[in-house]
């Protein structure tokens, strides 16, 4: 287990591969376990990193180190430490929401993100998300399905009072004030049966601009990386061989992927 302390606080985080850094931040019910798949598929050509946000698996509990901002602060301390000054980012739920907002406030450090159920609108969001605590809603996004619930964190690994300020619809609206401005390449990524979000519109996506692309994964719920892992990982491996720079426009789910994920 790796550990860095940031204002004396304990960050926990895991690490494979060398090369490009990329980062992946986890879930509203994650931690960076379930990961690991793409942490060694990454790893052929990155430096792949993945953190446990405050409040949840091994990373300190700070009721004060809750919000969305003070999440993103965790990450450029983590990229300080570390000596890391430009990274691509995947982002799931909770994680896509921290890497919007801290590629907006710093743009020049974030290349690319990835981001996983990414909530457009906190009215779409499953109002079973804000009501119900930590064993709930591991039940209700991954407790059900096979392969999936082996590597999501107990529920008294989530910190309830981060979970609640994490799902606070303010704080959602904050993260995604600037999306329409950024300038980043954004690749959003939804699986066509998540309980908890469903895919906006493609019409909605394509108001954001040329450097916002939706992919939807037909045969996938709320982890991709899991439950449709051959094309989720794919995709990865070819988004972060995207040029700096480059439109993720014409990433789609290629057929052979398709067919082995069936």
């Amino acid at each position: 287990m790796s550990i860095i302390f940031l204002n004396q606080s304990a960050i926990h985080y895991e690490s494979l591969g060398r090369g490009r850094p990329v980062v992946f931040l986890h879930t509203w019910v994650g931690s960076w376990r379930y990961w690991v798949p793409s942490l060694q598929a990454a790893a052929a050509s990155h430096s792949a990193y993945a953190l446990d946000l405050s409040g949840f698996g091994d990373t300190a509990r700070d009721p004060l180190a809750y919000s969305l901002e003070r999440q993103a602060a965790l990450l450029e301390g983590f990229l300080d430490e570390m000596g890391i000054d430009r990274i691509a980012l995947v982002g799931h739920g909770l994680g896509a929401l921290v890497g919007l907002l801290f590629a907006g406030l710093r743009p020049s450090r974030v290349a690319r993100i990835m981001a996983v159920a990414l909530p457009l609108d906190p009215i779409s969001v499953d109002g079973r998300l804000t009501s119900t605590g930590p064993a709930e809603l591991l039940d209700l996004l991954g407790g059900r399905l096979p392969g999936v619930a082996d590597v999501l964190p107990s529920a008294t690994a989530i910190d309830p009072r981060a979970l609640a300020v994490a799902l606070d619809a303010s704080q959602i609206h904050g993260a995604l004030a600037g999306l329409r401005e950024a300038e980043t390449p954004l690749l959003l990524v939804y699986g066509a049966n998540d309980p908890s979000l469903p895919p906006p519109s493609p019409e909605h996506t394509l108001t954001f601009g040329p450097n916002v692309h939706q992919v939807v994964l037909a045969e996938s719920a709320h982890f991709p990386m899991l439950d449709a892992a051959a094309a989720f990982h794919r995709l990865l491996i070819d988004f972060l061989a995207f040029e700096t720079g480059a439109s993720p426009r014409g990433l789609e789910p290629r057929e052979e992927w398709r067919r082995r994920v069936r």
